[in-house]
């Protein structure tokens, strides 16, 4: 059933009013009062009220296939060789690009210089030290007799307490040690994980892949999409492991759904696992809307049988929907509903609020959006979709500047505030934000800032935050004198609101993308280490020769000076 309540919204010409003292001095004057602002407002804040109201009913469905692996390592598949080229489906877009460019609005909160101007209030350094400890080649082209046959590569990763899990479309992983790097397991299809289970989740190793390590429980969960041959039913195939070894037991479960349920992701929560989605139909002519499901993850960390609860936004509300994931080993609030964000406007973020009640279906809620005003931006690639330079012969990337980029970092501090931090790719940089007490009944931005100290384009950002409240993003950084190459910065609580510190390098891009692929991404992973809960472990896609079908990934991590 819905149950969702009216969502709240707050007048962006408020915003400063009801913000932290500490953030008004960067955010005052974000939006000054132009032609036509406020009625822009009024109307964002009238068409967040009516896509609340077409939110569908909530639909419940069982698991439709569920089994036991005894031993992954037991039945290790190798990766396939058979070059599929991803992302031609021709999917739309979930806001699709209309070919007219947005207009370039002044970016208020551009951050153009990391000089020495740049202080903290208690006069040190504008970022914290970073060292960067372990740096190493994952799953790519010719690594560890790796065969890509796949673009983009879609890399994701997690930090578990004694192992990194790297994922791959192609559909492949890889078990690593997380105190020396050295390779326990893999590279393997990701259809081991599946051996014998029957069905798409069997066969179909189509990609689309996550590796998460639910920290409270010691345990991984693995997922992708089972979606050939394209018509109903599709999946969503997940693995739960029975223990926090990625090589040992799984309790492996099938969702089914009647539509195409596209870019999944996900996120732990002490309730459930929520999983997102965007929804197209079957024939793949149409987006039919974002869709946020929770699975029962108390059943599911037992083997049991396991329900999912699902709400369908409309097609013409957000899109691109990002659950909250706590970092390292961060607890939630008691009675916390996960959190979803989406862009929705070139001014306004879109709030969701997803409470799961297995027991009692009736009481589960999900609410929003909260319309969240935010410094006017110009989507990266709005025209095309394709504008991230390269030096020659590269030709134009893909900057997914649609969308945020996964994964929308939550930590609950010793405090207790909750912090929400997200980025996402804008015309001007890597536009970052941060969220404090996102359960608030008026959540407003605390902090926020774009990352463009020079031309370069950084994008396909991934962001975390540690229990010092330090935060580390990582990213992809090209141009037209620039190999795509992988970099991080870092902020400190007491440095400047909305300004990140000194770059780093953890790889040199050697190598262009070239042959007509346009691809990059789609997304990367930064997670914290559930240990220590200060080392940020980071990966993505580089290259090392110019091509196609050529890609590598790097697994790094990199500490802050004063997180012990």
């Amino acid at each position: 059933m819905k149950n969702h309540r009216q969502f709240i919204a707050i007048l962006a010409v408020t915003t400063a009013i009801i913000m932290p003292a500490s953030a008004i001095a960067q955010t005052a004057d974000l939006r000054q009062p132009e032609a036509g602002a406020l009625q822009a407002d009024i109307a964002d804040l009238q068409k967040a009220q009516a896509e609340s109201a077409a939110i569908s009913e909530m639909t419940v469905a069982q698991e439709v296939q569920r089994d036991v692996l005894k031993s992954l390592k037991d039945v290790l598949i190798a990766p396939s060789t058979e070059r599929r080229i991803r992302e031609s489906r021709g999917l739309p877009r979930p806001r699709p690009y209309t070919g007219v460019p947005q207009p370039e609005v002044v970016d208020r909160v551009a951050q153009t210089s990391i000089k020495t101007e740049f202080t903290s209030k208690t006069g040190g350094p504008l970022a914290p030290v970073a060292t960067i400890g372990r740096n190493f080649d994952g799953l790519g082209n010719g690594v560890a007799g790796f065969t890509v046959n796949s673009a983009p590569p879609d890399t994701h990763g997690a930090v578990g307490s004694t192992q990194y899990v790297q994922i791959v479309n192609g559909s492949s992983f890889a078990v690593y040690s997380k105190a020396t790097g050295a390779l326990v397991m893999g590279p393997a299809s990701t259809q081991s994980l599946f051996a014998g289970f029957g069905g798409k989740c069997q066969t179909a190793n189509d990609g689309d892949p996550i590796v998460n390590f639910d920290a409270a429980a010691q345990r991984w969960v693995i997922t992708q999409f089972a979606v050939t041959p394209s018509a109903a039913p599709f999946f969503e195939c997940v693995a739960v492991s029975q223990t926090a070894d990625a090589t040992g037991a799984y309790n492996r479960y099938a969702f089914s759904y009647n539509d195409f349920p596209d870019y999944p992701k996900f996120a732990v929560h002490p309730d459930a696992y929520y999983f997102t989605f965007n929804v197209f139909n079957a024939a793949l002519t149409a987006f039919v809307g974002a869709r946020a499901c929770a699975y029962d993850r108390a059943r599911m960390l037992q083997g049991l049988s396991a329900t999912q609860q699902c709400f369908t936004l409309p097609a013409n509300g957000d899109a691109g929907l990002l659950p909250s994931d706590p970092d390292g080993s961060s607890s939630v609030a008691p009675g916390s509903p996960n959190y979803l964000l989406a862009l929705r406007t070139s001014t306004s973020l879109g709030l969701y609020k997803f409470k799961a009640n297995f027991a009692n279906p009736a009481l589960t809620t999900f609410t929003g959006p909260t319309v969240i005003p935010v410094a006017a931006y110009t989507e990266l690639c709005s025209a095309t979709g394709t504008c991230v330079r390269q030096p020659s012969p590269g030709g134009q990337l893909d900057g997914l500047g649609d969308r945020m980029m996964s994964r929308l970092s939550y930590r609950r501090y010793t405090d207790g505030r909750e912090s929400l931090v997200a980025n996402h790719s804008i015309s001007t940089g890597l536009r970052w934000y941060e969220i404090r007490n996102p359960g608030a009944a008026a959540p407003v931005i605390f902090q926020q800032g774009t990352f463009a100290p020079t031309g370069t384009t950084r994008w396909m950002g991934a962001m975390a935050q540690d229990k010092n409240g330090n935060f580390l993003v990582g990213y992809s950084a090209s141009s037209r004198t620039i190999r795509p190459s992988l970099r991080v910065a870092a902020r400190a609580p007491t440095d400047a609101a909305g300004t990140l510190g000194v770059e780093n390098t953890l790889i040199v891009g050697t190598g262009v993308q070239t042959g007509g692929l346009s691809r990059w991404g789609d997304y990367s992973s930064m997670t914290v280490d559930p240990v220590d809960n200060c080392t940020f472990w980071f990966t993505s896609e580089y290259l090392k020769a110019n091509g196609s079908f050529n890609w590598n990934t790097r697994i790094a991590s990199v500490k802050l000076a004063g997180c012990n």
